[in-house]
Parts: C-alpha cells; sequence; structure tokens
C-alpha cells in the first residue's frame, strides 16, 4: 500500500536532488566565468584561432545547457539506491573542480599549456564518470555525451592556441 500523504515530500526531495545541482554547476560556471572577462577581451580575441572556433555567443548557451545535463546527471545518480553514489558524486566534484579550474588556467593565467593539461585531464575524468555511472543510471551516462564531444572540441580549440600563439 502506498502513503499518499508522504508522497509529496517524497517528490519535492526527488525534484531538489536534482535541482540543487543544476544551482550549482550554474553557479561553478559563472564564478569562473569572472576570472575570464579580463583575457576574453584583451587577450583572447588577438590569439591565432582555428577557423572553427564558434562565435563567442555560442559559448555561454552551450555551457548552459550542458550544466543542465550536468546537475540532472548527478541528480539521477542522488535519486538512484545505488550504494556507491556518493563515490559517483566525488567523481562528478572532481570533474566540476577540473571545469572550473581550467577557466583560470587558460584565461586568467593565459597559459594555454596549463589549459591543456587541465582540459585532458577533465576529459579523462568526464569519459570515466560516464562510464562508471552507465551500469547504474544509463540517463546518466548518456546526458555526459554532449559534455564529453564538448570538452572534446574545446581541447582541439585549446591545443590549436597552443601551437599557434
Amino acid at each position: 500500500m502506498c502513503n499518499y500523504k508522504n508522497r509529496p515530500i517524497f517528490d519535492m526531495k526527488k525534484k531538489l536532488q536534482i535541482l540543487i545541482p543544476i544551482l550549482i554547476c550554474f553557479f561553478v560556471g559563472f564564478i569562473g566565468s569572472r576570472f575570464q572577462t579580463d583575457a576574453i577581451s584583451n587577450w583572447y580575441p588577438y590569439l591565432n584561432k582555428p577557423d572553427l572556433t564558434p562565435p563567442n555567443i555560442v559559448f555561454p548557451i552551450a555551457w548552459s545547457i550542458l550544466y543542465i545535463f550536468m546537475g540532472v546527471s548527478v541528480g539521477l545518480i542522488l535519486n538512484s539506491n545505488s550504494r556507491k553514489k556518493r563515490y559517483f558524486v566525488k567523481i562528478f566534484l572532481l570533474q566540476l573542480f577540473l571545469n572550473f579550474t581550467w577557466s583560470i588556467s587558460f584565461f586568467y593565467f593565459q597559459s594555454p599549456v596549463a589549459g591543456l593539461l587541465n582540459i585532458v585531464l577533465l576529459e579523462i575524468v568526464i569519459i570515466y564518470y560516464a562510464l562508471s555511472v552507465y551500469p547504474i543510471r544509463r540517463t546518466s551516462s548518456f546526458l555526459f555525451v554532449p559534455y564529453i564531444l564538448w570538452v572534446s572540441f574545446a581541447s582541439y580549440l585549446n591545443f590549436y592556441i597552443l601551437l599557434y600563439n
């Protein structure tokens, strides 16, 4: 027998376990963007970039979508019954930290070398996360595929900038 009186509280907890990670991703992205502001106007425009470099407006749109996917992914893990969910959350937080520090290493320190090292580590961790959560929640894994593709593309951009500047 299902107790319907407690159901709204249970549903709210599940929703918050998805909403809060999304908000955390946006917050981390916002803080990271504060480290980019000066370099985006005074350094980045003068770099040699590949022809495939998207216009600047594409980046906040892409990251907004990715932050939603990332937050939902870990939120679904939090809502799972897996005994390893704390481990997966730690891996998620590690990738979020690496995501944040890429902005600092590449833009703030204006170092394509440090940025490349950082983004390669990020790529490894996000692939590991996606593969690790697959047996627990396939949707969580699939939600990381666009992120993996975007970071792969960003790695290419970072590597190009390193080579030609």
